[in-house]
């Protein structure tokens, strides 16, 4: 099926690891201009040929200033704008009882304010093309996870973003949806599992809990979604939180 995104501008923060990588690649291979935001340069050189048809911008996105300048130039290279992937993320465990006011502030502003910082500077330019917004949730927002008060705070306020803009943008034909993971086989989460003492056990009780063929979801299946979400086959798609998670969310999870 032909997704009609080629040459289609379409900026994915966090676009150098994990998720976000999948989602670069997927739009380059669509004939998409994917232009790739991350703050790290070193996660940048090191990506693989096949991701290299993208575009590269380094910037740390935690400051509202730091997002206005890398869309003006992004502007300046490209002319024009088309959609937005806002991925980037970090669940920093800032909890209840081990965190405190100023950390789970810092927490809301660094998971949750690039979102609205990236959006507010390129909405004349997605104006303009009548572009479509994806924002990146996760399960934990409407699950809970235990100990990590601040990110799971951010995303849930960035569901709540997604039916607000699908919302307040209508009359410019903006579309905007929220993509929520729950288990990705990324390496972060790879990282997540080596930190037990028998990684592989670790790795079989997770994946007892998806119901869907008690495996992990890919990353290229989150793409696949993000990728129909931008693109014009999903038209009439608005303020839709859609979850790729194998059932892992809604599903009993004691199936067995």
């Amino acid at each position: 099926m032909d997704l009609h995104l080629k040459n289609k501008v379409i900026i994915v923060t966090g676009g150098a690891r994990g998720i976000g990588k999948s989602i670069a690649k997927a739009l380059a291979d669509e004939g998409a201009i994917s232009v790739v935001i991350d703050k790290s340069a070193e996660s940048i050189k090191t990506l693989p040929d096949s991701t290299q048809k993208s575009h590269f911008f380094t910037a740390d996105l935690t400051s509202a200033e730091a997002c206005k300048k890398i869309i003006d130039e992004i502007l300046e290279e490209f002319g024009h704008i088309d959609g937005i992937v806002n991925n980037a993320g970090n669940n920093d465990g800032i909890g209840l009882e081990k965190g405190s006011p100023e950390a789970f502030i810092k927490s809301l502003t660094n998971n949750a304010g690039h979102f609205y910082y990236m959006v507010h500077y390129a909405l004349p330019a997605l104006k303009a093309s009548h572009g479509s917004i994806v924002n990146i949730g996760s399960k934990t927002s409407i699950t809970g996870q235990g100990g990590t008060s601040g990110y799971v705070a951010a995303k849930g306020a960035i569901l709540a973003l997604t039916r607000e803009w699908s919302v307040e943008l209508l009359p410019y034909r903006i579309r905007v949806n929220a993509v929520i993971p729950a288990e990705v086989a990324t390496p972060l989460y790879e990282a997540w599992l080596n930190g037990f003492a028998d990684p592989q056990e670790k790795l079989k009780q997770v994946s007892r809990k998806i119901p869907l063929e008690k495996r992990l979801t890919k990353p290229e299946e989150i793409a696949d979604t993000v990728l129909f979400l931008l693109s014009d086959r999903s038209s009439h798609t608005t303020g839709q939180w859609l979850f790729v998670d194998g059932g892992y969310t809604h599903l009993d999870r004691s199936i067995s």
